[in-house]
């Protein structure tokens, strides 16, 4: 009789402990959903504003118009063509400075910044270039067609969202000061703005643009020079460097962060790629990029938690067991579930909590609150407060574990083994000297005596 009832109570908590998992599921959907709206968020926030910024360029433009004759159902016309030289920095020089404003909606927050971008370098004085036709990209001439009309050159910058800029900027070219007008004129789909030039540069090529431009979350600038070097400070101390180049040199504080970067295009190959890019059959261009990230992603570390969800219900069901079976004790399997929805209750409230104190904080709260309710509860349930103490704190112990397991991210899969190494072998040690057979075959007041 006893051998049916301790086999039907493992086989009923192993199946509670997979039914608890349900809610633990409902909850990772929850977490989701609200990690969604964080999304949504940042999108309203974003179209209210702009977004991450990418700026490629300046692009110097070299107009050409052309007549040909084209025959067409037996009929001949004769249609204007419009032809394209670009050529690309000899040398780009960027200094940046970035404030970063947290901006909220609600409880949920995205990375606003200011920037002031100084753009210098040397453009090239002759045109060597091959020419990009529209439409037919796969003409080209050569500079002595005297068909070709030219056109007044412009110098164009491409910004992913133009509404960042906040007020217009100047570009120096040589003793010349020229302001830049809306359109970036380089190819369909791009934003941005321009400077229109009577010439092309000067002896020196030298230029100079002053930007003064908003952004949020993520800043990218393409090095488009044949060298490039790009130097960024701002007041965010958890940047993240992306993109195809890590700086060069960097420094780290809480006030914030300092980063250079340096190529050139025997590593990009810039100006291959940026005549395929324009032809459209090319891929996106390399860039210096940082992104602004929380240094905790809340939502992701709650779902983690939520993953060990199993193991925490697994451990604490064992507790109970091994309660009752060394001490005689009788645990129904209702006080089972109230204890196992008490645990689960913990990753909801840790949810709720983490949106409005941080992960951290809303963990030790919720941890506190699970502690202190199952040992209230069990203190009754095991017969005294020394044991529902006892096992209050054997649960405060499993939190910290739990915690320290989420925090160290890169070495997660090796504590979690040795803590269930730990657990097998502190199992193994209370039970090394009990007589399972006798166990299961006689009466629990026999085990007492």
């Amino acid at each position: 009789m006893v051998k049916q009832i301790l086999t039907h109570k493992i086989v009923l908590l192993l199946l509670l402990s997979l039914l608890l998992m349900i809610p633990v599921h409902s909850i990772m959907e929850l977490n989701r959903e609200r990690q969604a709206y964080l999304s949504q968020a940042i999108h309203s926030i974003m179209a209210s504003s702009s977004g991450p910024q990418r700026l490629l360029g300046p692009v110097l433009v070299k107009p050409y118009t052309r007549a040909v004759t084209v025959e067409q159902d037996g009929k001949r016309f004769v249609r204007e063509e419009r032809v394209y030289r670009y050529l690309l920095p000899d040398q780009l020089d960027v200094l940046a400075s970035m404030e970063v404003t947290p901006r909220k909606l609600g409880i949920y927050q995205a990375q606003v910044y200011h920037s002031r971008l100084s753009l210098s370098g040397r453009l090239p004085v002759s045109l060597t270039d091959k020419a990009l036709v529209a439409g037919n990209p796969d003409l080209s001439f050569d500079g002595a067609d005297p068909a070709l009309i030219p056109g007044k050159p412009y110098l164009s910058l491409v910004l992913s969202d133009a509404r960042g800029i906040n007020s217009v900027p100047e570009l120096r070219l040589g003793e010349r000061r020229i302001p830049f007008v809306p359109g970036a004129l380089l190819g369909d789909g791009m934003a941005g703005i321009h400077a229109q030039l009577e010439a092309l540069p000067g002896e020196d090529g030298r230029f100079h643009i002053e930007l003064d431009l908003q952004g949020m979350n993520a800043l990218e600038v393409v090095p488009l020079g044949q060298d490039s070097k790009l130097r960024l400070s701002g007041n965010w101390p958890h940047p993240n460097f992306i993109g195809d180049f890590l700086p060069g040199s960097r420094t780290l504080n809480e006030q914030g962060f300092d980063a250079s970067w340096q190529t050139s295009w025997f590593a990009t190959d810039m100006e291959t790629r940026f005549n395929r890019m324009m032809k459209g059959v090319g891929t996106e261009l390399p860039s210096f990029s940082v992104s602004l990230v929380q240094p905790v992603d809340h939502y992701q570390q709650n779902e983690r938690a939520a993953k060990y969800a199993l193991l925490f219900i697994g451990l604490s069901f064992l507790s109970f067991f091994m309660f009752e079976l060394l001490k005689g004790l009788r645990v129904h399997p209702i006080q089972y579930t109230l204890v196992g929805m008490g645990l689960v209750i913990f990753y909801l409230v840790l949810l709720a909590l983490t949106e409005h104190l941080g992960f951290g904080l809303a963990y030790l709260v919720a941890s506190l609150a699970s502690v202190a309710l199952n040992g209230f509860y069990l203190s009754h349930v095991l017969g005294g407060p020394r044991q529902g103490l006892g096992f209050a704190a054997l649960l405060g112990l499993v939190y910290a574990i739990l915690f320290g397991l989420l925090q160290a991210e890169e070495i997660a899969l090796l504590l979690g083994a040795l803590l269930l190494f730990a657990i097998l072998a502190l199992l193994m040690m209370l039970t090394r000297k009990l007589d399972w057979y006798q166990v299961m075959a006689t009466p629990s007041s026999t085990r007492e005596s």
